[in-house]
């Protein structure tokens, strides 16, 4: 796709924004988000707020498919921003707050927006790069309802008929964390986006009152994309968290019934004797993702609250993919799975030599469906090597399908260490060493070895007041795993190092210990 490409024209409307202003409440001076500092929108507000911002970008006369990139802290008025470029029929671009100038420059160079916009603190920087690279127009949005966007914003019409779109038009751009390389933009279409919020709104049971607690960044699709557009569809309130604070989100739980976050945040509430079973009365479900879930947490929140936490599998490319069942009758939740493919989604498990596994197998997972994205941007080649001859996105994860048709995830490919000609998939080894007595998690990764070719270390950190012996531990793991799976040396560290979504990223791990056998 360049700039100059043309928007289809369509007789079909599948604008994202269409489908969600279809579930707002008839009686839009309902409250639609209320926030941590006690601010209240209501529906009308939500409706208001992005035709004023859409009628802004519309009078910026921007190119069809022109990008808007995005880098504000969580509020409201950058939710309705996100949602006036859907309605206006542009392309959003989020992007981590955690980024610096030149990953910056990076993306607004790759993807040429039209639209910046920045927090005020970093307008000088933001706004210097993005004028540089082309950009004509950058726009202040602070986490505080100030910003130049705002007050541009303010003297358009607050109403807006929205743009028709396409199901394969584009509406997001998100890129990939680049752990590998240069970070690749995952063109996720008003199709993609649509089906998958229709899909979950069933699959979880979404029903009328449901309330969400919002405490996730909207930088990423879990929180920008799954979160969010699943309260929108089912006309739903959010109480809203400008940060994760475990305290104020256990005090609000019994005003909810749905809660969304990562492993992280279950630890953090886990550590707070607030969380009782008094506190989560009120509560249908709670959801996990974006990071493995340990054993050890799913196990303690249920004996804790009484609730089964359901763990879920999705990428920036595809959204959701699978699903631990909500419905008692399709199955149990079980920890260590993300459950079964969700609805319209192909999942199968390839070998190497590009066969089929069967049940039980370990290898490459593979999908398909309306939510696997149109490809990477201005990167043809790259999009034609992650799909197959017959149409499947290869999603780099390595798992399996249970014997019962759950999904196992084992670890991503790159992840995978080949040791002496064994393959040893971290995961595995990582789960027998999070069940011994004072860690409270691990992380496996492989660096180079004379002999071997590559050998697995393994980083520890231990729970608060516990003492952890190297030593120790590789014994005990050889008493339970073959030779080839021993990682060659332990390493009790403090912390582990994260991402913003809890990941950890194993990348500067091999980097800090690739010398370790030199």
């Amino acid at each position: 796709m360049s700039k100059n490409d043309k928007t289809p024209k369509t007789t079909d409307d599948h604008n994202l924004w269409s489908a969600l202003r279809a579930a707002f409440p008839a009686d839009l001076d309902q409250v639609a988000v209320e926030t941590d500092d006690e601010l209240r929108y209501s529906w009308r507000d939500l409706d208001r707020g992005t035709a004023m911002i859409a009628n802004l970008l519309a009078s910026l006369q921007l190119e069809p498919g022109a990008r808007i990139a995005v880098q504000v802290e969580k509020s409201v008025e950058a939710l309705m921003l996100y949602l006036a470029t859907l309605r206006a029929g542009y392309v959003f671009l989020p992007l981590n707050t955690a980024y610096q100038q030149g990953e910056i420059a990076y993306f607004i160079g790759n993807a040429e927006p039209a639209v910046v916009v920045c927090s005020p603190k970093n307008f000088g920087w933001v706004s210097k790069i993005a004028f540089q690279a082309g950009t004509r127009n950058v726009f202040t949005l602070g986490d505080d309802r100030t910003g130049s966007l705002l007050e541009r914003a303010a003297v358009q019409p607050d109403t807006h008929r929205a743009v028709r779109r396409g199901a394969d038009d584009l509406a997001a751009i998100l890129y990939t964390s680049g752990t590998t390389g240069r970070s690749k933009g995952a063109m996720l279409t008003h199709g993609n986006m649509l089906s998958n919020a229709r899909v979950l709104k069933d699959y979880w049971g979404w029903q009328p009152g449901d309330v969400l607690v919002h405490a996730l960044p909207i930088f990423h699709v879990h929180g920008l994309f799954v979160a969010i557009h699943g309260a929108l569809i089912n006309g739903s309130r959010m109480l809203w968290f400008g940060k994760f604070d475990p305290r104020k989100v256990i005090a609000a739980l019994p005003r909810a019934t749905v809660f969304m976050g990562v492993p992280t945040l279950y630890v953090r509430m886990l550590a707070e004797p607030a969380l009782t079973r008094e506190a989560v009365r009120s509560m249908r479900l709670f959801v996990s993702g974006s990071a493995p879930l340990l054993l050890e947490t799913f196990n303690e929140w249920q004996e804790r609250t009484g609730h089964t936490i359901l763990e879920r599998y999705g990428m920036s490319e595809t959204v959701m993919l699978t699903s631990n069942p909500y419905l008692a009758r399709d199955g149990k939740r079980r920890g260590g799975t993300v459950g079964f493919p969700l609805p319209g989604v192909g999942l199968r498990i390839v070998g190497d030599d590009g066969r089929v596994l069967p049940q039980g197998e370990i290898g490459g997972i593979q999908v398909q469906g309306p939510n696997v994205f149109k490809g990477y941007w201005r990167m043809p080649e790259k999009t034609a090597e992650e799909f197959t001859a017959d149409g499947w996105f290869r999603t780099g994860d390595v798992g399996m399908v249970d014997d019962q048709g759950y999904v196992r995830i084992v670890g991503r490919s790159k992840d995978l260490i080949i040791s002496g000609g064994y393959n040893v998939y971290p995961a595995e080894v990582e789960g027998h060493i999070n069940e011994l007595p004072g860690v409270a998690e691990s992380a496996l990764v492989g660096v180079p070895h004379p002999d071997f070719g590559e050998v697995g270390i393994a980083v520890v950190i231990a729970k608060p007041g516990a003492t952890l012996d190297a030593a120790t531990i590789t014994a005990t793991l050889k008493s339970q795993l073959a030779n080839f799976k021993i990682p060659k040396q332990v390493v009790v560290v403090p912390e582990l190092p994260r991402n913003t979504m809890g990941k950890v990223q194993k990348n500067l791990l091999r980097e800090q210990y690739k010398g370790t056998f030199a």
